[in-house]
C-alpha cells in the first residue's frame, strides 16, 4: 500500500509541476507578445498598438488563474492523500479535482490572488498610462507652452 500510495503522490506532483510551467509559459509569453507590440508601436508611431497590448494581456491572466486553480485543486489532492488533511476521501490513483470547492479555490479569488495580479494589474495599468500619454502628448506639451 505505501509503494501505491508514493506512486500516487508521484502522479500528482507531475501534474502540479506541469500546471506550474504552463503557468510560468503564459507569463513569458504575455511579456513577449506586450513586448512586441511595443516595438510595432515603435516603428510605427500608432498609440493603438500599446492599448492594443492590454487585450492579450487580459486574456493571458485569464488562463493563468486558471491554471493556478487547477494548481491548488491539485495540491488540494496531494495534501489528502499524503495525510495532511482528510477532508475529501481519496481512492488509489484518483485525482478528483471537482470535489475541492471552496474560497480557496475559487476562480476569483485566484484572478487577484498576489501571485499573477500584481504581475499583469501593473503591466495593464502601465500600458493604459502610456498609451494615454502618447494618444495625447500633443494636448500635453501645447499647454505646457
Amino acid at each position: 500500500m505505501e509503494n501505491e500510495k508514493r506512486q500516487h503522490l508521484e502522479f500528482i506532483q507531475n501534474v502540479i509541476t506541469r500546471m506550474n510551467t504552463n503557468s510560468f509559459q503564459i507569463k513569458g509569453m504575455a511579456v513577449t507578445i506586450v513586448s512586441a507590440l511595443l516595438a510595432i508601436y515603435v516603428s510605427t508611431s500608432n498609440s493603438a498598438f500599446v492599448f492594443l497590448g492590454i487585450v492579450p494581456t487580459i486574456l493571458f491572466w485569464f488562463l493563468d488563474s486558471y491554471y493556478l486553480q487547477q494548481e491548488r485543486k491539485f495540491r488540494g489532492v496531494y495534501n489528502n492523500v499524503a495525510g495532511l488533511k482528510n477532508d475529501v476521501e481519496i481512492k488509489p490513483y484518483e485525482m478528483p479535482i471537482q470535489k475541492f470547492q471552496g474560497e480557496q479555490y475559487c476562480f476569483c479569488k485566484v484572478f487577484f490572488s498576489k501571485t499573477i495580479a500584481w504581475l499583469y494589474g501593473s503591466i495593464i495599468f502601465l500600458l493604459l498610462i502610456a498609451g494615454l500619454i502618447l494618444k495625447f502628448k500633443d494636448c500635453i506639451t501645447i499647454n505646457c507652452k
